[in-house]
């Protein structure tokens, strides 16, 4: 059964799986905007939906600290091949459980060299994310498809247009996960790395 994580919580992916996983995937979704509508003369008023074309990004860190590959709508794989961006999705979010983009992550074939994973989500637009209800993200085994962890956010009120998601790192020869939900502001992931730089 999958665990719902809570923010700064970190679990060992081997334990919660059962085994040892070579391929996991990062599914990171977002609820559609809720805007408000005046109506003609005081009739109709009420809410609709809107479409919010937002970017999730996975940025490859050494032990040292140091940015050394990025995987987003602009580059779709990570330069050693191991992992995959599903591409970038305009139409918006999607339903409350649903995801938007997925990142593939092939553990096994991920140079030694990398220490740690941060999935982030920006607002390319510079949209700020009041009006979208719902964030979340989750890891998936993708040899069984069954969801290891998931953390899901409440967004509303908030004028930021970027939010750091989570962090997968290595600890003792095994991947853990650690819930993020850092709230910042910019239009891509360049814009994020001085708020995410402490959790590195």
């Amino acid at each position: 059964m999958a665990i719902n994580l809570q923010k700064g919580q970190r679990i060992s992916l081997e334990k919660e799986a059962g085994r040892s996983l070579s391929r996991v995937v990062m599914g990171l979704g977002w609820g559609m905007k809720q805007v408000q509508t005046r109506g003609f003369l005081g009739f109709g008023a009420g809410t609709r939906q809107e479409a919010v074309d937002l970017d999730a990004s996975c940025l490859l860190f050494d032990a040292s600290g140091n940015l050394v590959d990025t995987v987003w709508f602009r580059q779709l794989k990570s330069q050693c091949g191991s992992i995959q961006h599903s591409g970038d999705d305009r139409s918006g979010g999607g339903g409350a459980s649903a995801e938007n983009e997925r990142i593939s992550i092939d553990l096994s074939r991920l140079p030694a060299t990398i220490q740690s994973l941060i999935f982030t989500v920006n607002s390319f637009s510079g949209e700020g994310f009041a009006g979208i209800p719902t964030a979340l993200c989750r890891l998936v085994d993708d040899a069984s498809h069954s969801e290891i962890a998931r953390f899901d956010l409440s967004l509303e009120g908030g004028d930021y247009t970027g939010l750091i998601m989570t962090k997968l790192y290595r600890h003792a020869n095994e991947w853990k996960l650690q819930a993020i939900g850092e709230h910042a502001s910019g239009r891509t992931f360049h814009d994020l790395l001085p708020t995410l730089r402490p959790y590195l």
